[in-house]
């Protein structure tokens, strides 16, 4: 999936020289965490959080400095060096670039126009989605050798039983490098016969745990 599919289009922005209370009013009626700011030309020149706003705007226990903070410029507030994307980034390597930066969103960039953006919401609704977790079903979690042609040897156990996958994800077994963990999720609420032909393959299923099925 890439991000053209997930990003938001309709994108609210301010000037650098709109005010830090401008700022505040638009992430409430908008209900929104990140504005984009841009220049007279439309052209991206930084990125203000709803963080970077609450740090700015004077605490209640700051008396008669209240209005002279909120007049300031965002351009004193924002952030200038903003990571940017590409509507055909992969949704995945978007997540990658927020967990590596430890950002929360991402403006779209095309042509230098900018023409979306994609939130941590996004990108986590997207994975739930792919991940099919939001939907009735099973999930197991097999341990296999680190070697090729593993998925296929378990995929065709479960074609056996005529299990629909809803998805399968892939990761390494963080106590031995031997060994891969395959995880899916399937279309089916009792799993105990799969779980008995994976273990009857040689298989070993580390979720779910049946009591009372052969290991």
């Amino acid at each position: 999936m890439i991000v053209e599919e997930i990003m938001q289009t309709q994108v609210h922005t301010l000037n650098p020289n709109d005010t830090i209370a401008s700022a505040l009013q638009l992430c409430r009626d908008q209900k929104i965490r990140h504005i984009p700011i841009v220049d007279n030309n439309q052209l991206l020149v930084g990125l203000v959080t709803d963080r970077d706003i609450k740090d700015a705007t004077p605490s209640i226990l700051q008396k008669g400095t209240g209005e002279e903070e909120l007049n300031k410029p965002l351009d004193l507030i924002m952030e200038k060096n903003v990571v940017t994307g590409h509507p055909l980034d992969f949704v995945e390597d978007v997540a990658a670039t927020f967990y590596e930066y430890d950002i929360s969103c991402m403006p779209v960039i095309q042509n230098g126009e900018l023409i979306g953006i994609v939130t941590e919401t996004d990108v986590l609704h997207t994975f739930v989605e792919l991940t099919g977790s939001h939907q009735p079903g099973s999930r197991i979690e097999v341990k296999v050798p680190n070697k090729p042609g593993m998925l296929f040897e378990v995929v065709n156990v479960l074609n056996k039983r005529r299990a629909n996958i809803h998805s399968v994800l892939v990761y390494p077994d963080k106590n031995d490098e031997k060994f891969k963990i395959i995880v899916f999720r399937v279309r089916m609420m009792n799993p105990i016969g799969v779980i008995d032909d994976l273990k009857k393959e040689g298989h070993i299923v580390l979720w779910p745990n049946m009591p009372g099925v052969s290991s």
